[in-house]
């Protein structure tokens, strides 16, 4: 496929611990035939219901590729560096190489930054994305301006989108796209969800009280022992900048670091909750707010379609690239991943078979797509799918296949449709005075 690299990564070079990498994990963890062809798709799992069916329009919400760690991450991971530096002790080959042959070799200005794999992320899926609707995404398109992109004004996200063009056009040719944080950095300008959630340390107690709770601190003695140093110079922190260490070298150079070997199965299990419980009470299901302030990208996302479903289409397809934190809200909104208990920091024990982990649906590269079917005769389909998947939205399980008919979605979220606004919603609730 024009110059790109098919990919085949032997399994020896994968962490064992790897598909617990939560936010931070490669899109191949979660698609592993990925692994064997990077362009690799199945056309298969679009089955319309019938033959005359054609797609008529597709809304793409994606996050941005692989990224460096951002600031704070790495001075974390610098200072639990230093402590494996000078004060470990062992002869395990791993921790040799670690003090003699590893370099700290993140810098804080990379600060969260795109890197080649998240270029190649951009670039593989705008490929595949061509071949599973070829009739909506492909150059001919995008150059006649059929396709129009929004992104977030952060590089990363910048970047991922002149990546997703540059893998329909393998050149260095500019396209038009808008710049849009109302809606793809909603959470930063839900005042509401800012004031109450995302600046306010008691929203996410259950996070906090699991921080310091049994199953890390044996994970955080786990560390300690195999490095040979004094449990005090373990905390929480420590034991994240260490399985981060661990993962961004996997995403990022696709090598399975020494870092890694201070994690067996049941401690990256522990490391995968703890980030689940911050996502769950800081962008899911913990607070109504937390899904409530997506309502704008909702709205935005269905007058697309609405408008495919009305009349011709000047622009089939709109691609929009934001953050792990533009899409939770939104799936969450939508009722995806709504295990029947919440996440907290007691119930780890009974969370081992829950839908709600970030490790699966939300790997860098992450996508929700809504495809329009036209079936002739007014009969209109929407096929959701989720990082190349299929999926049912929920409470329309009932439904015979992943492609119900678009007024059966349209009803099943009409008090989203006629309500869920973004304006209200976000405003500061007035307190009546005492």
């Amino acid at each position: 496929q024009c110059g790109f690299q098919i990919s085949k990564l032997d399994d020896l070079n994968i962490p064992a611990i790897a598909k617990y990498f939560n936010t931070k994990g490669r899109y191949e963890e979660v698609n592993t035939y990925l692994r064997e062809d990077i362009l690799a798709v199945n056309t298969s799992i679009l089955q319309p219901p019938s033959a005359q069916c054609r797609e008529i329009h597709l809304t793409a919400i994606i996050r941005h590729g692989t990224r460096y760690p951002t600031a704070k991450s790495i001075t974390e991971m610098q200072e639990f560096y230093n402590i494996v530096r000078h004060n470990a002790s062992g002869e395990q080959s791993w921790l040799q190489e670690i003090q003699t042959q590893w370099t700290m070799w993140y810098t804080e200005d990379m600060d969260g930054r795109l890197v080649q794999k998240g270029v190649n992320d951009l670039k593989h899926l705008a490929v595949r994305l061509s071949k599973l609707f070829p009739s909506l995404i492909s150059e001919k398109k995008l150059r006649g301006g059929l396709i129009k992109f929004i992104t977030s004004s952060k590089h990363r996200c910048v970047n991922s989108t002149l990546s997703f063009k540059a893998g329909l056009t393998f050149t260095d040719t500019l396209f038009e796209h808008a710049v849009n944080d109302a809606l793809m950095r909603f959470f930063d300008q839900c005042t509401r969800f800012v004031q109450e959630v995302d600046n306010n340390p008691s929203a996410v107690t259950e996070w906090d009280k699991f921080k310091e709770g049994p199953e890390m601190k044996r994970v955080e003695e786990k560390i300690a022992d195999r490095l040979g140093v004094e449990y005090n110079l373990i905390t929480q922190d420590m034991a994240e900048a260490a399985f981060y260490l661990c993962a961004y070298e996997f995403a990022i150079k696709a090598v399975n670091s020494p870092w890694c070997q201070l994690f067996d199965e049941d401690d990256a299990k522990i490391m995968e909750y703890e980030a689940d419980l911050r996502e769950f009470w800081k962008r899911g299901y913990g607070h109504d707010i937390n899904s409530k302030s997506s309502c704008i990208l909702f709205h935005d996302a269905f007058s697309r379609l609405d408008k495919a479903a009305r009349q011709p289409v000047t622009e089939p397809v709109t691609v929009q690239i934001g953050h792990a934190d533009t899409l939770l809200p939104l799936l969450t909104l939508l009722g995806f991943f709504n295990d029947s208990d919440a996440l907290t920091s007691t119930n780890y024990a009974t969370q081992t078979q829950r839908s709600f982990r970030t490790s699966h649906m939300m790997p860098y590269a992450a996508n929700l797509l809504f495809v329009l079917y036209d079936c002739g005769g007014g009969d209109l389909r929407l096929q959701p799918l989720l990082n190349e998947k299929p999926v049912t939205f929920p409470g329309l399980d009932d439904q015979q296949n992943s492609m119900p008919l678009y007024q059966d979605v349209r009803n099943h979220y009409r008090h989203l449709l006629s309500g869920c606004d973004f304006e209200t919603e976000c405003r500061l609730l007035k307190h009546p005075a005492v």
